[in-house]
């Protein structure tokens, strides 16, 4: 497909008569082209030309991929609907039947939709060309030939416009058309593009290639004689020639590498082409005889194809005389073709009298190993555009780990991704009863990343109750991620209120099992322990009882705790009173000193531990004294008249304070030891540590009780432990 200058609608034609034959195949071309001429009669394009020029550019492009007379059709129509006054989808259908139609409104741009900005409108845009192209391939190669046509073009738009166009062609249709594995295609794109976005740069690269050209060629035609003549001797049939890096891939190199212009190994390539896989291994044999290989630049395409169906041998090998490095690519003649034309080497026409349109769809879907993916995720009642293209982009256009099934089916997914990501890109329902996996025959933690190579096998289990919400943490792809959210969305509706009616009469029971007063599970009552169980709400609280979130035990005990002693009001001012003013405050054993009073009894209190700096409150009991609380503890919160005020003594010797703290973190070796060596280092002193995984196996929980001075220094030590890694949350907590 190396054409490139402008052709003539009949140079068009002989292109396509090399391969379609039929009289009523060509009819059908030309009766198409015919009524693209009229209808655009009068229309010219920036560059001056008349609009049907780029119709027969497009249907040419088709035409080099050997697409078939009906996508050649429409893509000599594809902006008549859009562009030309009195065709509509009607007229279209009419004249050349319900599939053509089809395919020229998928290619047609959104029109006359308004959105919120531009990104908004492009997202959409494209989401209707994808969902469209996981319906129907040849879509997205009519919408290529546009594309590359218009970028051919592009020097008579504004500067801003090009840039822009330039943009979204390098983000969208270049990705696109290197995973479908039309090379020349994205080669080009890209090129271009670059030429536009970075022009300097392009311009530099250029002159830097042109510049070593003749010393290139003659490097390149040395080595090519050399090879000729190991090859010879083996009556091997084979072509060998050289091709150039292309400027965008260069530059990409060298940002991404950090490398100079020189150190670029591959710009000195050579490709050797045969006729099947024996003869490539015995070609790289020969090859590896004669010359170095540098260690790690072996790559086997062949035995692992890549997931756009791409296949090849590569080697990087050292000519011992003059010290040049060279890649060597090794295939056979279908690789090759596959290599430039991807999935429409694949998918080339043939002339078959029963050919449906489905079952040539499918056999793409079986080819790519991606496309599959790439349809179950391309849903019509999908999320917003702009959500949509973001789990496009990093889940089908950036993927660059390769694993495989255990029958060697390749899954491509994003760096990072775990077993979890991987079993639902095999199906939903998979990633739902997954409860755990293998990597290269061994167990492993559902959290662990994959690489390249790997082989995955999920273990599912259909009582398994389904994802769980620590889940959306480890997944690295939106796919994945949205189809968990569906889930728990799905299901935290459907339960809700059947748990809620479940966890309250749970509560309930317990407290007749263990004899305790009812009036405790009043409302506002419950309501109170809720900060301490981190639950927002009364709702929230019964699901967590129901799922066994939270223990009854724990509920039980904090309800219990929270009970109020019924005294009047005219007791508790009379306790007040009757030691208020009688002697100057002093200081007290805790610490704390009641304004007024020195002769009632003060204490802390042991469900919340205040230390000195907390803000705090006094609470007057009945035969205990004043009990110190932080002025948040819940065990007071809804206490309005037995509160007085208390202050820390600003003389307090210094001392140790009980505090109990609660780490949620990942869980990982050496966790513990990370936490221990942190509190060392802040000087807080250890006094009971209690830590285990989770029942997910990914997470876990640590519960310490420490010593601290006072709240700065708490404040420190929880700052610290924030930074250890793997931890999540660190939270104090209050009995």
């Amino acid at each position: 497909m190396s054409q490139k200058k402008q052709v003539t609608f009949e140079e068009c034609m002989q292109n396509i008569q090399t391969y379609i034959k039929r009289p009523e195949n060509i009819e059908l071309i030309q009766r198409a082209y015919d009524f693209a001429y009229k209808h655009h009669e009068g229309q010219f394009r920036k560059s001056g030309e008349p609009y049907v020029v780029h119709v027969i550019q497009v249907a040419n492009t088709l035409a080099l991929l050997h697409c078939g007379p009906k996508t050649i059709a429409a893509g000599l129509l594809h902006d008549t609907v859009e562009d030309c006054e009195g065709v509509t989808d009607e007229v279209i259908t009419q004249e050349f039947g319900e599939e053509i139609c089809t395919l020229v409104d998928a290619v047609t741009k959104i029109g006359n939709i308004q959105f919120k900005d531009e990104k908004e409108y492009l997202a959409s845009n494209h989401r209707k060309l994808f969902i469209a192209m996981a319906k129907d391939i040849r879509v997205i190669l009519i919408k290529l030939a546009d594309r590359l046509h218009n970028m051919r073009t592009l020097q008579y738009m504004r500067e801003e416009k090009q840039k822009k166009i330039a943009k979204e062609t390098l983000s969208v249709y270049a990705p696109i058309a290197h995973r479908l594995g039309i090379s020349e295609i994205k080669n080009e794109l890209e090129d271009l593009s670059f030429k536009y976005i970075e022009p300097k740069k392009y311009e530099e690269i250029k002159n830097l290639v042109k510049q070593r050209e003749s010393d290139r060629i003659e490097q390149v035609n040395m080595m090519i004689n050399d090879i000729k003549i190991i090859l010879d001797n083996f009556n091997i049939p084979y072509r060998i020639f050289g091709r150039s890096k292309h400027f965008y891939s260069i530059y990409k190199k060298m940002v991404t590498k950090h490398k100079r212009f020189e150190e670029i190994l591959d710009l000195l390539a050579i490709r050797i082409v045969t006729d099947s896989v024996v003869h490539c291994y015995e070609i790289l044999g020969y090859i590896h005889a004669t010359y170095r290989p540098i260690p790690g630049r072996f790559k086997d395409y062949i035995a692992m194809p890549k997931a756009n169906m791409y296949q090849s041998l590569h080697t990087t090998i050292v000519e011992p005389e003059s010290g040049h490095i060279f890649e060597i690519q090794i295939r056979t003649e279908d690789m090759d073709e596959i290599a430039e034309r991807g999935v429409a080497a694949h998918w080339k026409y043939k002339e078959k009298p029963n050919s449906v349109p489905e079952i040539e769809q499918k056999e793409i879907e079986d080819k790519l190993s991606w496309f599959r993916d790439f349809s179950m995720m391309t849903d019509e009642e999908s999320e917003d555009p702009l959500e949509y293209m973001n789990v496009l982009q990093k889940d089908i256009f950036e993927a660059n780990v390769y694993c495989l099934t255990p029958r060697g089916k390749v899954i491509a997914l994003p760096s990072g991704s775990t077993p979890i990501d991987f079993a639902y890109r095999i199906h939903t329902e998979v990633g739902h009863k997954t409860v755990g996996a293998t990597v290269n025959g061994a167990i492993v933690p559902l959290n662990t990343p994959l690489k390249t190579g790997d082989v995955v096998d999920i273990l599912t289990n259909n009582n398994s109750p389904g994802p769980s919400k620590d889940w959306i943490k480890i997944v690295k792809s939106g796919h994945a991620r949205n189809k968990i959210r569906a889930f728990l969305q799905k299901q935290e509706t459907a339960n809700s209120k059947e748990y809620i009616k479940k966890g309250e009469q749970m509560l309930q029971d317990e407290f007749k099992r263990l004899k305790l007063d009812e009036n405790l599970l009043q409302p506002k009552r419950v309501e109170a322990i809720l900060p301490t169980l981190s639950f927002k709400n009364l709702d929230d609280l019964y699901i967590g009882i129901a799922n066994k979130r939270v223990s009854l035990q724990a509920v039980v005990d904090r309800l219990a705790k929270n009970r109020q002693t019924t005294i009047d009001d005219e007791e508790i001012m009379k306790i007040y009173n009757s030691h208020a003013n009688a002697h100057p405050s002093k200081k007290t054993g805790c610490g704390v000193i009641v304004p007024g009073i020195d002769t009632i009894q003060v204490s802390l209190a042991n469900c919340c531990n205040p230390i000195p700096g907390d803000p705090i409150l006094g609470y007057i009991t009945k035969g205990q004294g004043v009990k110190v609380h932080r002025a948040d503890c819940p065990n007071i919160i809804n206490e309005k008249k037995r509160l007085i005020p208390v202050i820390w003594d600003e003389n307090l010797e210094e001392k140790q304070y009980d505090v109990q703290l609660v780490i949620y973190s990942d869980d990982r070796n050496y966790l513990l030891s990370d936490i221990v060596t942190t509190l060392q280092q802040s000087n807080a002193h250890l006094k009971h540590v209690d830590s285990s995984a989770d029942d997910n196996g990914i997470t876990a929980t640590t519960k310490l009780t420490i010593t601290v001075k006072d709240a700065d220094h708490l404040q420190v030590i929880m700052a610290n432990l924030k930074k250890v890694r793997s931890v999540n949350e660190v939270i104090r907590t209050i009995q």
